[in-house]
């Protein structure tokens, strides 16, 4: 019977290390941001998001912690990833060139839109200097909010069989999306979508959690397989319980960059507000 090799010296130093560092890591973020379960959210919107007043969604007088465009496409990818979870289990094949091409129009959509609203923002901040450079049309939240969303649809439809390709012993190869999981997925997606667009706090006080909850889960898949990467421990787990340690890892590692960012940004700006247009 084949027995397991006994756990080296530098194995044991990162078992107790790992956890140690998640701890210091979450402690200082937990210490520098803002008070309250809104205040969190917003300290880790802060890391990745601009956070404009203008250009976000409000529960009264209280922006949510990211812009519409972020808000749509963090939302969004944590629901698919979810979605994903429970309907392809291990199914770790990418979409092929047919389904690849609404995810690639959800990408450019997302690209354009995001252009040209920038320009627009370029304009408003120029002092005229811009004028003269037309928009393609006027930028607003609702069209933020969709072609956000649909880009987080795309990410989470890459990232979720990319993980399972990186993770398990045993993986199923049949892809992860089909057109059938596109159409609900997409229909819940837009459900969701104009409900936000009602501006009913009751709805927008859970998507302002899971918008948030979206950046988190994307950012610590993404430390976690860099985690196996690096350690070397690709393909080598049969269950997520086993994976605590590259877990721990991701989501320490996540907090660390949000809480570098959080510093520098509130070094330059002094405020956690959004960035100052004048």
């Amino acid at each position: 019977m084949e027995q397991t090799p006994p756990p080296s010296r530098i194995q044991n130093l990162i078992r107790w290390f790992v956890p140690l560092a998640a701890i210091l890591a979450f402690s200082a973020w937990f210490y520098i941001a803002p008070p309250g379960l809104l205040g969190k959210a917003d300290a880790i919107g802060y890391a990745i998001c601009h956070r404009i007043d203008e250009r976000s969604f409000q529960i009264g007088d209280r922006q949510l912690p990211l812009c519409a465009r972020c808000t749509g496409e963090f939302y969004a990818a944590g629901i698919s990833l979810i979605f994903f979870a429970l309907v392809s289990k291990k199914q770790s094949g990418m979409p092929g060139w047919k389904l690849g091409a609404p995810l690639i129009i959800f990408f450019l959509a997302f690209g354009i839109d995001g252009s040209n609203s920038y320009l627009y923002l370029l304009k408003q901040t120029s002092n005229g200097a811009l004028d003269n450079i037309p928009n393609l049309y006027i930028p607003n939240n609702t069209l933020r909010l969709f072609t956000g969303s649909g880009m987080g649809i795309a990410l989470a439809s890459i990232l979720f069989p990319a993980f399972n390709q990186s993770t398990w012993k045993t993986y199923d190869p049949a892809p992860a999306l089909s057109w059938k999981k596109l159409g609900i997925l997409t229909s819940i997606i837009l459900t969701v979508n104009l409900l936000i667009l009602t501006d009913n706090p009751i709805i927008l006080y859970p998507i302002a959690i899971l918008s948030v909850l979206g950046v988190l889960a994307l950012l610590i898949i993404v430390f976690s397989m860099a985690w196996l990467l690096i350690m070397r421990q690709e393909n080598i787990f049969d269950s997520l319980t086993q994976m605590w340690m590259p877990f721990l890892a991701g989501t320490t590692l996540a907090f660390l960059m949000i809480t570098a960012i959080d510093l520098l940004r509130f070094k330059l700006t002094g405020t956690w507000g959004g960035f100052p247009l004048g």
